[in-house]
């Protein structure tokens, strides 16, 4: 009834951008550190699980960034009687692509139309209540969180009346089972998935300023489709659609507007070295009311092969996207990302 088990994750990657040196005229390029992760969980008690797991930031506060270690998830997990009670720091009810983090995507980078408000990483501080049935042909999540605090926002906090904020998700499996809180957007044909869900998040007083405050909610609907073939190819469709309203209110840290993103993708059958490959194609486009340059909108058109060697745990991607409503104008950028994990 008591065990104890440790485990690390590790993702970095080469860019060059196109214009993107300070010269403003010359390619950048580079070598980043996107995550290295300590990851450890104990049982305690039958009923009662701890975890704790850490990231090396990349936070730009002054403190020398390689040796800057914070806390991603502290979290105390009880089972009461068939549900699941979570207590700490941790990710609250979002949406598929911020529960599967970054090591669980189906592509190497987290999509920007993902704008929730989080701590740090997605995460925030709470209580969470889930349950699930039919192993995870349906599972719901429900919680109460942070939410706005002087030290989450880049202005001053709109929250004056420290209220909580309201996750909730919902999600219904139409086809294999997932059990679990915790998400990823591919199987690699080990389940075939029809997967729909609905997500709501909601703060009073959540965006804006303290002199000029207005509610914040936030909602969802993200689909996952994977079909293994007779072949042995495996067909991958993702999207998700967002809405975040701020009342209206400028905010810093939050943006209002409508996104969305569209992925598809194919893990080819035959095996090639190591592993196989997977070329996909993936579209993101966030309509920012607060913007007026470029329409308010910023698009991305991406394409790429991931080089899948075991699942999440080890694989290789080569990405060349376009970035268009971003400052001063287009980006486009070739990149080669590295993910290993145990």
């Amino acid at each position: 009834t008591k065990w104890f088990s440790i485990g690390l994750g590790f993702r970095s990657s080469f860019a060059i951008t196109e214009d993107g040196a300070p010269s403003g005229t010359d390619p950048s390029k580079g070598v980043s550190l996107e995550n290295m992760r300590l990851y450890t969980a104990a049982k305690v008690h039958e009923n009662i699980t701890l975890e704790f797991n850490t990231e090396r930031s990349t936070g730009n506060d002054g403190v020398d960034t390689d040796q800057r270690i914070r806390v991603l998830d502290a979290v105390a997990k009880f089972s009461i009687k068939g549900f699941d009670v979570w207590v700490g720091r941790f990710l609250p009810p979002s949406d598929r692509s911020n529960l599967d983090g970054p090591y669980f995507l189906n592509v190497f980078d987290f999509p920007f139309v993902q704008a929730y408000p989080a701590i740090f990483a997605g995460r925030d501080n709470g209580v969470a209540i889930m349950k699930e049935y039919g192993g995870g042909k349906f599972k719901w999540s429900y919680g109460l969180f942070e939410g706005r605090t002087g030290s989450t926002n880049a202005g001053t906090n709109p929250d004056q009346g420290d209220n909580f904020l309201h996750a909730a998700r919902a999600t219904i499996n139409f086809w294999d089972p997932e059990p679990g809180y915790y998400t990823t957007s591919s199987y690699y044909g080990a389940k075939d998935v029809l997967a729909v869900a609905f997500v709501l998040q909601h703060e009073e007083d959540g965006a804006g300023t303290a002199t000029n405050a207005g509610d914040f909610t936030g909602w969802n609907v993200d689909v996952l489709m994977e079909k293994k073939l007779n072949n042995g190819g495996v067909v991958n469709l993702e999207g998700a659609y967002y809405d975040y309203d701020l009342d209206d209110k400028v905010d810093a840290s939050l943006t209002q507007g409508e996104s969305f993103f569209a992925l598809g993708s194919y893990l080819l059958p035959a095996k090639l070295g190591w592993g196989k490959l997977q070329p996909y194609v993936r579209y993101q486009n966030f309509a920012r009311d607060t913007r007026t340059q470029d329409g308010g909108k910023r698009e991305r058109f991406e394409g790429g092969v991931n080089y899948i060697i075991d699942g999440q745990n080890a694989k290789i991607t080569t990405s060349y996207f376009v970035d268009e409503g971003v400052a001063p104008g287009s980006q486009n950028t070739f990149k080669i990302g590295l993910q290993f994990q145990l």
